[in-house]
């Protein structure tokens, strides 16, 4: 059976702009419902200022305790500076994700720095971070679009992986931050970029904006991608980008995967226990769709 792998980003690109600051215990209880439903991969938080992104002040301690008792899943975090480096380094992680974004209207909003400053800054950070022995998911930001300047420049993105290729990276991944990827497009970009480097693994980072994540997971997919991130519920969003909404709902994935015959190794009704959580401590519904499919299930049969 094919498979692909399903990496849960929830912890971290789905809570980091939440209002309510979900305590460490809880989201320990959310990390194991992640583990138990079959995540292999799960990004856990982010090493930033504290004040800027309250969400993420525990992250350390966070790191330190689901790397000793969950030894066979794939611990990992973004880092976005030195200070957040040497952090991270410290916690003994041994797979950070970094990136920047195509979009230097988006790259200003985001990180206060010209896209070209920026991209230059992260490639001297990832060449840190190899250097100390960790490995690196490398990332480009708004690959598919940008809600302030519209149609990104596909050359530029292809020029952007093969640079960060370069570096050493474990992988490269493409983010379609503002949702603005529709799947032929998908299909043309994912399909040069794994021409230009055909040795190195490549990660799909989707925001379902317009209504088109699923779709163009499946186009990522029928070119031969079979790495993906997705986040519990399809919680997320960010101040960053107008209109946002969250990645690719979990346990959506998992049932588009499903359908077509391809593994994912994720329970998807213990997947969704994980979204009835989040819902319980949010306090409103998420916009995933199968979890309310599966519940509604349930009552009909009582």
């Amino acid at each position: 059976m094919p498979f692909v792998t399903l990496e849960d980003q929830s912890l971290r690109d789905g809570l980091q702009f939440e209002r309510k600051t979900l305590p460490l215990a809880e989201k320990l209880s959310i990390f194991r419902l992640l583990a138990a439903s079959g995540f292999k991969r799960i990004q856990v938080g982010s090493f930033v200022h504290p004040q800027i992104v309250p969400q993420m002040a525990d992250t350390d301690e966070f790191v330190q305790i689901v790397r000793a008792e969950a030894r066979d899943i794939l611990v990992s975090a973004l880092v976005l500076n030195e200070k957040g480096l040497k952090r991270a380094l410290k916690c003994g992680l041994s797979r950070l994700s970094m990136s920047s974004s195509a979009s230097n209207s988006h790259s200003l909003r985001n990180v206060k720095r010209p896209a070209a400053e920026a991209f230059a800054a992260l490639i001297e950070l990832i060449r840190q971070a190899l250097g100390s022995g960790v490995q690196v998911s490398a990332g480009i930001q708004c690959a598919f679009g940008c809600v302030y300047e519209g149609v990104i420049d596909e050359e530029k993105v292809l020029e952007m992986a093969v640079r960060l290729a370069e570096t050493g990276a474990s992988e490269i991944e493409l983010a379609d931050t503002t949702g603005m990827a529709n799947p032929l497009q998908m299909r043309r970009v994912v399909s040069n970029v794994r021409a230009a480097i055909p040795n190195l693994p490549i990660a799909i980072h989707l925001h379902d904006t317009r209504g088109l994540g699923l779709a163009n997971m499946l186009a990522a997919h029928e070119t031969g991608i079979n790495l993906f991130d997705v986040s519990a519920g399809g919680l997320g969003g960010c101040p960053f980008v107008k209109g946002a909404s969250g990645n690719i709902a979990g346990e959506d994935a998992v049932n588009l995967f499903e359908q077509i015959g391809v593994g994912t190794g994720i329970d998807l009704k213990a997947l969704c226990k994980v979204v009835d959580r989040y819902e319980e401590l949010l306090g409103r519904n998420l916009p995933g769709r199968m979890n309310r499919v599966i519940t509604s299930r349930i009552i009909s049969c009582e």
